[in-house]
């Protein structure tokens, strides 16, 4: 399946070269675990024209990336671009603990037609900044595409130190970071010295981070509040942070419910199904989430302000 021919090429705004509001995507999936294409392509159309993101990354860690296929994750890419690539940016998760596979997943995301990749960190393995610096830059050079790395240590056991950010950041396809290991004092520092853009990688930190002069945020939470989301960083943009701090706290119980309680992934498929929408079930080693799981979630959903669909 080719990229749509129709799609406008998305313009890049310096401050935030990817969007504002971007969600990390499940990749729907059938029953007996087989990735559901049709299902993606109405969930990132849901995304983008109800939920109002800018942006969606495929094939992150809640799209479930290290159990898919390279071959599924090109189709996958294929069809959300097909799908929303003429009004949204489009990234592909192509972050691997092998730099020449890497390289592979990026070189294919570049000929689907991807807007940009996110890179994380080589996880397990634990490299020392010197060979983060050489992979990333390696990676950077294999492809026109701009670069967004993401630094999570919590998943890879390695965080991407500062000293290494303000090398990184002379490469001129090294543009943006996700952060999601909440240094923001050191963030504050690369931020300051580089033009690196931040997006926040961690939805309960998503107005801080605004505060420290982030971009915006490329979330989980975002499939079924993201256009909440999109609002308070409209409004904190606007200068109305009261307004803000409101919509922040009005989203705490969808935070805690999905992103403390399980694995993002099994919370916001079991979200997705509360309201309609295609999730689906994980692949193993993850388990789907419990009915006990379900009903809570449901409760704190509504607390929330989400519309779920009626039911027990």
């Amino acid at each position: 399946m080719a990229p749509s021919t129709n799609a406008v090429p998305q313009e890049r705004d310096d401050a935030a070269p990817f969007g504002r509001m971007l969600t990390a995507m499940v990749t729907p999936m059938t029953a007996d675990g087989a990735v559901d294409y049709d299902g993606a392509a109405r969930l990132a159309a849901y995304l983008v024209d109800h939920q109002r993101n800018d942006g969606l990354v495929v094939s992150g860690t809640t799209g479930e990336s290290p159990t898919t296929t390279d071959a599924e994750d090109e189709r996958l890419l294929r069809t959300v671009i097909e799908a929303v690539g003429d009004r949204a940016h489009v990234v592909a998760g192509v972050g691997t603990n092998n730099t020449v596979h890497t390289l592979k997943l990026a070189r294919q995301a570049e000929a689907a037609g991807a807007d940009g990749l996110l890179v994380v960190t080589p996880y397990y393995n634990k490299p020392p900044q010197e060979g983060l610096a050489r992979h990333f830059t390696t990676v950077a050079d294999a492809t026109e595409l701009p670069v967004m790395l993401y630094d999570i240590p919590g998943r890879t056991g390695t965080p991407i130190a500062p000293e290494t950010l303000l090398r990184l950041a002379e490469h001129p396809r090294i543009i943006a970071v996700k952060e999601a290991k909440g240094d923001m004092f050191a963030a504050s520092r690369v931020m300051a010295e580089t033009d690196l853009v931040f997006y926040s990688g961690d939805d309960a930190l998503n107005l801080p981070w605004l505060s420290l002069g982030a971009a915006g945020f490329v979330s989980v939470v975002g499939h079924v509040v993201g256009a909440d989301l999109h609002e308070m960083i409209d409004a904190y943009l606007g200068g109305d942070v009261d307004r803000a701090r409101r919509i922040h706290r009005r989203l705490i119980p969808v935070i805690t419910a999905i992103m403390t309680r399980t694995q993002g992934v099994i919370a916001v498929k079991a979200a997705l199904s509360l309201v309609g929408q295609p999730g689906g079930a994980v692949r193993p080693p993850l388990v789907d989430a419990t009915p006990e799981f379900t009903a809570a979630l449901r409760e704190d959903l509504i607390a929330g302000g989400v519309k779920v669909l009626e039911g027990p």
